[in-house]
């Protein structure tokens, strides 16, 4: 889960991203509080959209958090849901919950199997890679730099041990997909900045990479890359006061 970048970012979704906004304006028994920008939104987001559940979506305001969204997440961090008037945040735990509210609605990206299901609930909460993945950005000098990439080369290497197929599980899109999904598009960032190559994560990365980025739920969730400049530009300074900014810059686990 994210909190709200500073200042003087894009206010709303922009290409593929708003097309799907604007077809999410109903008022819907599911109420989406989003941010566009933010790759744990974009987890959500995913699943929503992979599933064709029914949502309303209301993209959150950076600096003007609303009274009834601190009272649906008092942390004031996207996503957040409103299902039947109750509230609940946390991107992978609301993956899980679509699950359970809305069975059938397909595909499902969780087994059904008890144990395939908990071998995914093992990969989802992947510790590896969207840390060290946060840490490479927000590094500045070169020695961090150079041991930030080598512990997000190592990650990427044992997570795609692991991939079966097209997909982590073989040919079935699951929510372990869905969650390293927002970090594989927003990975030009590193190749940009930081020396990062697919490449160098190896041909089963580098193939899962570009099928998970040409999937139509990421696509339709991404906004145009020009509008990330402005948010990752701080981060790439390390000037960035989000909550998971603040948590990498002291060694926390990302909130």
């Amino acid at each position: 889960m994210s909190s709200i970048p500073d200042q003087n970012i894009f206010p709303h979704a922009t290409g593929k991203a708003a097309e799907t906004v604007a077809k999410h304006q109903e008022p819907q028994e599911l109420i989406f509080h989003a941010g566009w920008f933010c790759p744990f939104v974009q987890r959500t987001w995913i699943t929503l959209e992979e599933r064709s559940i029914p949502y309303q979506y209301k993209e959150v305001n950076p600096y003007k958090k609303e009274k009834h969204f601190l009272d649906i997440n008092p942390k004031g961090l996207v996503p957040a849901i409103e299902y039947q008037g109750k509230a609940l945040y946390e991107s992978l735990i609301l993956c899980e919950f679509l699950e359970d509210a809305y069975p059938s609605y397909k595909p499902n990206l969780l087994p059904s199997d008890p144990y395939t299901r908990a071998y995914v609930r093992i990969w989802f909460i992947n510790k590896s890679i969207v840390p060290a993945t946060m840490r490479l950005i927000q590094a500045q000098e070169a020695d961090k730099q150079k041991a930030a990439l080598e512990e997000l080369l190592k990650g990427l290497a044992t997570f795609s041990e692991k991939i079966k197929g097209p997909y982590f599980l073989g040919d079935e899109f699951s929510l372990v997909d869905v969650a390293v999904a927002p970090w594989i598009v927003r990975d030009y960032i590193i190749r940009e900045n930081r020396g990062f190559t697919r490449d160098a994560a190896g041909e089963t990365w580098k193939r899962y990479a570009e099928r998970l980025e040409t999937r139509e739920s990421v696509l339709k969730t991404q906004s145009d890359k020009e509008h990330y400049a402005e948010i990752y530009g701080r981060y790439l300074r390390d000037e960035a006061q989000s909550e998971a900014a603040k948590a990498i810059r002291a060694g926390r686990a990302i909130p």
